[in-house]
């Protein structure tokens, strides 16, 4: 099943742009081949408000532009899908202005324990300053005047991922987990394979009827489209695997061969995404190495 990436998408850097009843997007002008137009921060209710994803570090103008859309009514909440740095640092200055509680799955942490001598490629996204005021367990209701959210759990892009579904209207806001313009990069030890892969299977057993992502324009057949991640992921792994039947024991050896019609500058996060599936085969015992699974392990057939 070929996925259609959506990428005509209009940022209106700066303006509140209405999505659905209550609901209105801001999209921080912070583009890049990882962030595509830029950064989507959410607006939900109005008259007692939500704000989802804040935004970027130091991004003035996109915190200005959230205070202007917010125009003075009440914050009750603040929540943040994840900690990496596009996501959750204007959180800490949104609340000292407009106030409410931030909420989140939890803190940032690794999807897994560093490895001695091991580096962690991704500290530089990481926000490990935010800590939320409340942590919310899988399924947990939060309620606000006049809408209500329920936090989904969705680890995978990062080991403390959620989305955040508006009941009573089929929205879902999927941020990094699921966007429209691009597969959701999947770097250990950040983020896993394995949980992303399950976070998938939690989502298409939900009936919403559409994601609202972190960049990018909205998923209108959002079944579909994940039904589209999966098998994506499931010809990454075969093509991986058939890259070590041909020979190939390394990761670079086998991002130059599977990613070469790939923006180069993505095939550091390339790297990362073959080290994620890897893992897993490893897990699996489709695929051996001897030691821990690295980034500069050799790998062979299992």
């Amino acid at each position: 099943m070929a996925i259609d990436f959506d990428l005509e998408f209009e940022p209106a850097h700066g303006s509140a742009v209405p999505i659905a009843p209550g609901v209105v997007r801001l999209t921080a002008n912070n583009p890049g081949p990882f962030t595509f137009h830029g950064t989507n921060s959410y607006i939900v209710g109005e008259r007692e408000l939500a704000v989802i994803d804040p935004g970027p570090a130091g991004d003035a103008a996109h915190l200005d532009a959230l205070v202007r859309a917010i125009a003075g009514r009440p914050v009750s909440h603040i929540f943040v899908s994840h900690t990496h740095r596009d996501h959750s640092p204007l959180a800490a200055d949104l609340q000292r202005i407009a106030g409410g509680i931030t909420v989140a799955q939890g803190p940032h942490r690794p999807a897994r324990p560093l490895r001695i001598g091991e580096i962690n490629p991704l500290d530089a996204s990481a926000d490990t300053d935010f800590v939320p005021d409340r942590a919310l367990a899988d399924g947990e209701r939060v309620e606000g005047d006049g809408w209500a959210l329920r936090a989904v759990h969705t680890p995978g892009h990062a080991a403390n991922h959620a989305a955040f579904a508006l009941e009573g209207s089929g929205i879902l806001f999927s941020a990094d987990h699921v966007m429209g313009w691009a597969t959701t990069i999947v770097a250990p030890p950040d983020g896993a394979m394995t949980d992303y892969m399950a976070s998938l299977d939690t989502l298409l057993a939900r009936d919403d009827t559409i994601y609202l992502p972190g960049h990018g324009g909205a998923i209108r057949e959002p079944q579909r489209f994940v039904r589209g991640l999966k098998t994506h992921r499931k010809m990454r792994e075969r093509a991986i695997l058939e890259r070590l039947a041909q020979g190939d024991r390394t990761i670079g050896a086998m991002v130059g061969a599977i990613y070469r019609d790939t923006d180069p500058r993505l095939h550091g996060a390339a790297a990362l995404s073959v080290l994620a599936h890897l893992e897993d085969l490893v897990a699996r015992g489709i695929a051996r190495v001897d030691g821990e699974v690295a980034i500069d392990s050799v790998f062979r057939p299992g």
